[in-house]
């Protein structure tokens, strides 16, 4: 079985994330989203709350399975022996992070293999960040993430 893991911090999933998810089932067996505590980022959303949100949002689909990740990233590969990580691209300027990035998880884990899949053009301008800000300002959010994620942010920042 071909495995590649999709980490992120997930907060909150957009249409962009679905996205990358649903073309990549297409091409592997099994599709690992692994979604990163990552305190630092001061999340929105607990680590459970994005995990039922990936999981509402892409219950379409068959062969992906969501976890939690609160480990460095190559130690889980090596740990569930999934050695292929994908890495979504918005905009060029993603690029230049993502190649540092991969990089450095190579040093780490030499077996270590990326793959790099821009979002469909439609999806290229929406950034988590955005989105939390356009509900903060009690925006409408719906065109940028899946309903399950849109009504979550509206109880986050009731009117």
């Amino acid at each position: 079985m071909v495995q590649v893991i999709y980490p992120g911090t997930f907060d909150p999933v957009t249409n962009g994330h679905v996205n990358i998810v649903e073309r990549a089932a297409a091409l592997f067996d099994q599709v690992v989203i692994a979604v990163a505590r990552n305190e630092k980022k001061m999340p929105l959303f607990n680590l459970d709350e994005r995990i039922a949100l990936l999981e509402q949002s892409l219950r379409h689909l068959t062969h992906i399975k969501v976890v939690g990740l609160q480990m460095l990233l190559t130690h889980f590969m090596r740990e569930n022996g999934i050695y292929t990580v994908l890495r979504g691209l918005r905009v060029v300027s993603d690029f230049e992070y993502e190649f540092q990035l991969s990089n450095m998880n190579k040093a780490i884990e030499p077996k270590m293999e990326t793959i790099f899949l821009p979002t469909d053009e439609k999806h290229g301008y929406i950034s988590s960040s955005l989105v939390k800000e356009i509900a903060s300002l009690q925006g409408d959010t719906h065109t940028f993430v899946p309903p399950a994620v849109s009504r979550a942010l509206r109880a986050k920042y009731p009117a």
